[in-house]
Parts: C-alpha cells; sequence; structure tokens
C-alpha cells in the first residue's frame, strides 16, 4: 500500500480536504485506484453529536456511520462508498485500547501512549486501506489520509508519532507527505510572506516527520521569488512546492495539480510512475468550465435553521449545485432563518421578518432542509405551506422535527425502536431501503421509473402511521414507505407542480456526474419524456 499523508498548518480551514481529494482525483485519473482516509483528533467518537454550527453538517455513510464533511468531499471527488471505519478519531482509538485493556489482552502491562495508542493507529489506518471503496475487488493502490487540525495542536501528537513510525515502516518509496500551508499578503506593499510556512514545516520536521511537497493557499499564484524563498528555507525542491490559488469554483483544483505535473512528482515519489498512465481530466475540464460560463440563474431559497455556518448544509449545497449544472444553471442561493418567518419575529425583529418574507416570495424554488429540535419548526413548516399553496417549485425534506410533547394531534412521533438516554449512534443511520407503491408517481418516474430507491437516513422521528388516512384524504400522496409497508418515507402533492418530501436525506449520494434525482427534478422527469 501506498501512502499519501496531509497535513495543516499555520491555521485551519485552508482546505485540506479538498487539496486531499483533489489529489485523489488526479490519480485516480492516472488509473490508479484511491481510497481516504480522515483522522480528526477530537475526543468525540464521531461527529454525530456535534452541532452544526461548530462542525459543519454530520456526513452520513451507507454503513450509517456519522462522519466529518470531508469524507462528503472524498465520496464526491472520487465517486467512491467509505465506511465509518474511513474517519479515525481519538475517541475510537481510546475507547478501542480501552477495551482491550479491560479485557486482559495487554496482558497487564502499563497501558501507555507509546506504543499502545500509536499502534492502534498504525494497525487502524493499514486495516482500513485494505478495504475496497470503488466497488472492485482487492484493495486499492493509494490511500489518501488527511490529518485534521493543525500541526502543533496539542490532541493531534499521538497521531504525527503513529504516523512518523508508519513512514518509517513502511519506507520512503511507500510514503508521500503533502503539507498545506498558507501564505499571507500583509500591507499594502502586496509582498507574499513565507515566514509562517517557515515556522510550520521547522515544527513538522521536529516531530520527525518532513514534507515531500508543500501546497501553498494562496489569493494569487505564487511569485517565483517566493517559491524560490519556501525552497531554501523548508527544504523542498522548487518543483515539489505547489501553488493552491483561489479559483472560481474547486473543480478546478485537480486541474491546478495536474497544471503543475503534481502528479509526475507524486508518482514518482511513491514508485509508481511504470503502472500510472497520462492523467485524463477531460471530465472535470468540462465541469469546471461549463460553470465558469454559466449566465442563467435560478434563485433557490433555503430555509433552515443553522444558516449562521453554511457547511451546515453542505451536502445540500453540492447536490444543488450539481443540478442545476446538469440545467446549465447557475444556483443563486438566498438563505432564510427558519425563525425570521415566525409570526413572533414580526414582533420582536420586524425587518429580518419582512426581509424574509419577501426573499421567500420571490423564490423560483423552495428547499427545507431537516434539522433538530423545536427551534424554527414553525418557520419551516410555514415556508412550506407557502410553496404548497402558492405552487413554488421546491422540494421540502422534513427528516427530523421535534413538535411539542403534550400536543393533541401528535403528527411527527419519536420512533418506537429509538433511545431516549443516548444520543451518539442511537438514530436510524445509513442506507434504506424506501419502497414506491406507485410506478406513477413523480418520485418513482425520476429515480427511473423503479419501484424501490436505497437512500441515506438521519432520523429519530417518523410521521405517525395513525395519521395516514387523514393525510391522504387531504390531498397528500403517501408513494414511499419502508420494508414493514408502515414507516412514511416520501409524500407528494398531487396537483402540484413539484411538490415532494422524503424521510431521508438525497443530498449524501449526489455527485458532480450523477445529480440526485429529486434535487434534478422536473428538468429530468421532461428530458425522460
Amino acid at each position: 500500500m501506498k501512502y499519501v499523508l496531509v497535513t495543516g498548518g499555520v491555521v485551519s480551514g485552508l482546505g485540506k480536504g479538498v487539496t486531499a481529494s483533489s489529489i485523489g482525483v488526479v490519480l485516480e485519473a492516472c488509473g490508479l485506484r484511491v481510497t481516504s482516509i480522515k483522522i480528526d483528533p477530537y475526543l468525540n467518537t464521531d461527529a454525530g453529536t456535534m452541532s452544526p454550527f461548530e462542525h459543519g453538517e454530520v456526513f452520513v455513510l451507507d454503513d450509517g456511520g456519522e462522519v466529518d464533511l470531508d469524507l462528503g468531499n472524498y465520496e464526491r471527488f472520487l465517486d467512491v462508498t467509505l465506511t465509518k471505519d474511513n474517519n479515525i478519531t481519538t475517541g475510537k482509538i481510546y475507547q478501542s485500547v480501552l477495551d482491550k485493556e479491560r479485557k486482559g489482552d495487554y496482558l497487564g502491562k502499563t497501558v501507555q501512549v507509546v506504543p499502545h495508542i500509536t499502534d492502534a493507529i498504525k494497525d487502524w489506518i493499514e486495516s482500513v486501506s485494505l478495504i475496497p471503496v470503488d466497488g472492485k475487488e482487492g484493495q486499492a493502490d493509494v490511500c489518501v489520509i488527511e490529518l485534521g487540525g493543525t500541526v502543533g495542536d496539542i490532541e493531534s501528537m499521538p497521531f504525527i508519532e503513529a504516523l512518523r513510525q508508519l513512514s518509517f515502516s513502511v519506507g520512503q518509496e511507500n510514503f508521500c507527505l503533502i503539507h498545506v500551508s498558507l501564505i499571507p499578503v500583509l500591507g499594502v506593499v502586496g509582498e507574499q510572506k513565507t515566514k509562517p510556512t517557515q515556522h510550520s514545516v521547522r515544527e513538522l520536521r521536529a516531530l520527525g516527520l518532513t514534507p515531500h511537497f508543500l501546497a501553498c493557499r494562496s489569493a494569487q499564484p505564487l511569485l517565483e521569488a517566493t517559491k524560490a524563498k519556501l525552497s531554501q528555507f523548508c527544504h523542498v525542491p522548487a518543483a515539489n512546492i505547489l501553488n493552491i490559488h483561489d479559483v472560481p469554483n474547486i473543480w478546478h483544483v485537480p486541474l491546478l495539480l495536474r497544471n503543475q505535473n503534481a502528479h509526475h512528482s507524486i508518482l514518482k515519489q511513491l514508485n509508481l510512475t511504470s503502472v500510472a498512465t497520462a492523467p485524463d481530466l477531460d471530465s472535470w475540464t468540462k465541469m469546471a468550465e461549463t460553470f465558469d460560463n454559466l449566465t442563467d440563474h435560478v434563485k433557490i431559497a433555503m430555509v433552515g435553521k443553522y444558516i449562521g455556518l453554511t457547511d451546515s448544509y453542505l451536502s445540500v449545497v453540492k447536490a444543488l449545485l450539481h443540478a442545476c449544472i446538469a440545467c446549465s444553471l447557475k444556483p443563486q442561493i438566498e438563505w432564510i432563518a427558519a425563525s425570521d418567518l415566525e409570526d413572533e419575529s414580526e414582533k420582536s425583529t420586524p425587518e429580518a421578518h419582512a426581509a424574509a418574507w419577501k426573499i421567500l416570495k420571490s423564490a423560483e424554488c423552495v428547499l427545507v432542509p431537516g434539522g433538530f429540535g423545536d427551534r424554527g419548526v414553525s418557520g419551516m413548516v410555514l415556508a412550506a405551506k407557502y410553496a404548497r399553496e402558492n405552487k413554488v417549485l421546491g422540494l421540502e425534506r422534513a427528516n427530523s422535527t421535534e413538535f411539542d410533547a403534550q400536543t393533541p394531534d401528535p403528527v411527527v412521533i419519536f420512533m418506537p425502536e429509538g433511545s431516549r438516554t443516548h444520543m451518539g449512534s442511537t438514530m436510524r443511520l445509513g442506507s434504506r431501503r424506501t419502497h414506491l407503491e406507485s410506478r406513477d408517481s413523480l418520485t418513482s418516474k425520476l429515480y427511473g421509473d423503479v419501484c424501490y430507491v436505497d437512500e441515506r437516513h438521519r432520523h429519530r422521528y417518523e410521521v405517525n402511521p395513525e395519521v395516514s388516512q387523514v393525510l391522504e384524504e387531504a390531498g397528500l400522496r403517501l408513494v414511499g414507505k419502508d420494508d414493514t409497508g408502515k414507516r412514511i418515507e416520501v409524500i407528494e402533492l398531487h396537483d402540484h407542480p413539484f411538490y415532494v418530501g422524503v424521510q431521508f436525506h438525497p443530498e449524501f449520494k449526489s455527485r458532480p456526474t450523477r445529480p440526485s434525482p429529486l434535487f434534478l427534478g422536473k428538468s429530468l422527469f421532461s428530458f425522460q419524456n
């Protein structure tokens, strides 16, 4: 197995995930099979209980894993299906070691960070890297590992040490380290500063890891003088200093790497030049250029609870982007705080209330993503009600809504099999089958005249089966149910241009070249007919 490790320095949020994904894309374009691992040094076992405001969206995998949003980038870029074990956290590692200690597996020895924690990290990486994720038999050629956080963070020290040991044990020709760093420009002079990167590389080298490549983030392309200075003080060949400057859209990043011959240098470091081919990135070039040249817009009102951090809805935004590009449209997303639509907001913040309703009424599409807790629920319902009554083309995704526990009319209820005492990994998670009861339903047609779909779920609440008849009598079509035939999964409004509500998250399986049918919507339906 060949390993490519991507680390970050200076500041967080530099785009290590996009960089790691883009490296994987370029290597795949050279004919290699690629898998990915994300290391998150936090103590949480997984991302399932973390606030979207703090950490962005929780991405859900087929096996029910609740993971970091970067794994969504890997799946979208590389078109693979990862497992929950592809996301390593400090919590998972310590839990596994402590479980062994309780069972006596260490035969009475003192359990320590070195070697027990570091060995657990190495064993996890080496075992998970062998799992095929592209639907083919056998292991991948290259495993791209992203280490979360920045070099020097105290919580990442055990992982740095484990990766140092891994690089030594597998040998130089099987290990490639790419360090992502920031090249800021300060003051009116506009000089590109290399000192932060120098210090970051020095910190990394002091911990026993020497970068083979620098991936330098900057607003503008790096000057040759800047590259020369970085090469001199960071001990990295100038040819291995990659510049990932700001681009119109992230699909340009693999092209940036290709244009700088990053693939050739990485393949050389990993001794793979004899088995790799010239990179074929024609489809990526077409996607990037198509998006750049779009002129027609579609205005989409996104009514949500976590709009303070747009990464909370990253997969939804990406799914919209995939669908819009397939329709030759550029998405113009207008964010609306669900609480601003509520009646109370009209009294407390009248300006925000008026502005929210103005945006909603001017939108061509309305999308209401799911959320947890009762805050903003009334606003989400009002947005869905407006879309229903005014026949706005939209997608209302009701995936988990907690109403008043004492309500006399429980339309949405807590799932009987759910846990009320534990939060982590206790929801209905992962890929589940939804049976479509009518081939003439819009959902069935959008998916290609199918009788079932397999989509990813994440919810504790469901539509109360006891109100099914009432809903149907009111005009809703309950077209999709689970394996039991009782749990409602898909609803439609038959006298509406496009009104679909689903229990699952179709955005998690959307890909740049295969947009989610529900996000693509009637454009696909019209094309098929």
